[in-house]
């Protein structure tokens, strides 16, 4: 884990409908969202491959109508900034419309290098100049996942929620995607009201979901009794885009079982969220005690959240990941998933804080062969989207890294994409796996990102991919601040013909 630098917390702006930007559109985790048509007369547009970069994904049997182009990678130079470089372990991210131009920007996690980055699209998505509007200073933590908030969807906004995750004093911060680069070693713009733990992501729920309010999910990638469980909390506040004055809840079970694998897969159960206590002026470790204390449900890391798409009682349905743990790679720890499982969280429809859990999956069903280490999710009205986070390197796991599709009518999961390492061609391994390492599952997938409605053409997704094992020297200090050793290279591929 990296080194924490000191920070302050300043008295963070209320996220609000003023801050709409009516000309601008916005696509953020899984969403589509048909509103962001309205106005029509968008441009059909013509994507290609844009990278200098060969895809590092493939499509799997039955999924032969899904394309695959290569949006950006690490070795491509752009004419408008040919110093910058696409950063190593893209992550988290959200695409919006360039109020600017008639093209869009898409803001990136940039998980080792603790910073984001703003890459300019033209309206065809052909990446045209790249920036960091956070470094490794104003990140100071592993940025994994993130959330890009937007008034047409969530009723505040635009604000990208990005989560730390360097241990359980890593907070939450709140970064305006359209803010000055000068700002981007500032460490001020955290959000103290949505505690402190080792946050995969922060997501919050469409404003017709529970309207008039915030309510916003937060999921902890802890396993280590040590230190901490993962937990699945929740921010509420009583008014769109308040972001400091709500109260912050554990996800608990109505019976005070905090046992994960005393859930049986297809059954559900009642749950609650219950409040935390002085949330502003506890430390991580004392919220950690706390979950202990109320009887939280402790998970093998929760990594993950979406919601549901195309109606508000959809959007009150939350999807999560629990990657799961095994001490010695073979065995499971007690009471805890090792393969991992997607939730279902079902909320009531008139109060967020109560509603039922349903393990939707769990890869111990055939292990190995099945999905392993689950970790971004993303939701459509139809289906889920399962990234495998494979690199626990598990003794019996079958396969390299891939993207499940999990059908939501039928309940079958299909295995979509997997990482194309290509073994046997050894230019390619030359390139690509310098660390010469023969694990399977050595990459893994950042965020799954539905921008289909953004752009007009249905079925169209980025996928940001960490390919671990390309290393080069020309890739290190990408974000400029000198904080990182790392030489990772990154790439972000563009999916259509996606089913929804």
């Amino acid at each position: 884990m990296k080194k924490t630098f000191a920070m302050q917390h300043s008295q963070l702006p209320t996220f609000g409908l003023a801050l709409t930007l009516a000309a601008t559109m916005f696509v953020t985790s899984c969403k589509n969202d048909d509103d962001q048509l309205e106005n029509g007369n968008l441009q059909e547009i013509a994507i290609k491959d844009y990278s200098v970069n060969p895809s590092l994904v493939k499509t799997l049997t039955g999924f032969d109508g899904v394309k695959i182009t290569t949006l950006i990678s690490s070795d491509d130079r752009l004419e408008g900034s040919p110093e910058f470089v696409y950063g190593a372990q893209p992550d988290g991210a959200g695409l919006m419309k360039d109020p600017n131009s008639d093209g869009f920007l898409m803001i990136t996690n940039h998980e080792i290098l603790q910073a984001v980055s703003r890459v300019y699209l033209d309206k065809n998505l052909k990446p045209k100049k790249g920036e960091y509007i956070v470094n490794g200073a104003g990140g100071m933590w592993r940025l994994c996942s993130a959330t890009l908030a937007t008034p047409q969807e969530h009723g505040f906004g635009p604000v990208f929620l990005t989560a730390g995750e360097s241990g359980v004093e890593s907070m939450i911060h709140a970064i305006d995607p359209l803010g000055s680069i000068g700002d981007r070693s500032r460490n001020d713009r955290t959000l103290p009201a949505l505690g402190k733990c080792s946050a995969e992501n922060a997501v919050p729920l469409p404003k017709n979901a529970y309207p008039g309010k915030t309510v916003i999910f937060v999921g902890e990638d802890e396993s280590n009794p040590a230190n901490s469980m993962g937990q699945v909390n929740l921010y509420l506040g009583q008014t769109p885009g308040d972001l400091n004055n709500g109260e912050l809840y554990m996800l608990r079970r109505s019976d005070l079982n905090v046992t994960e694998t005393d859930m049986e897969v297809g059954k559900s159960y009642d749950i609650e969220f219950v409040k935390y206590k002085d949330v502003k002026s506890s430390t991580g470790s004392q919220l950690v005690a706390q979950t202990i204390e109320q009887k939280a449900i402790q998970f093998a890391r929760v990594e993950d959240l979406d919601y549901g798409k195309g109606s508000a009682a959809n959007n009150r349905n939350l999807y999560f990941t629990s990657t799961g743990v095994s001490p010695d790679k073979t065995n499971p720890a007690p009471g805890l998933t090792m393969w991992g499982r997607v939730y279902k969280l079902e909320m009531d429809a008139s109060n967020p804080l109560k509603g039922k859990i349903t393990a939707l999956i769990d890869g111990n069903e055939n292990p190995g062969n099945s999905i392993v280490n689950p970790d971004n999710i993303c939701v459509t009205e139809n289906y889920v989207y399962i990234q495998e986070d494979g690199d626990s390197f598990y003794n019996a796991n079958n396969h390299d890294g891939r993207i499940w599709q999990y059908d939501l009518r039928t309940k079958a999961l299909k295995p979509m994409l997997e990482m194309n390492h290509r073994r046997e061609d050894a230019t390619f391994n030359a390139k690509y796996n310098t660390a010469n390492s023969n694990k399977l599952s050595s990459w893994e997938y950042g965020a799954m990102v539905d921008i289909s409605d953004l752009t007009g053409k249905p079925g169209t997704f980025i996928v940001n991919i960490h390919p671990h094992t390309w290393q080069d020297n020309k890739f290190l200090n990408a974000d400029g601040s000198g904080l990182s050793s790392n030489k990772e290279g990154g790439q972000t591929v563009i999916l259509t013909n996606v089913p929804r």
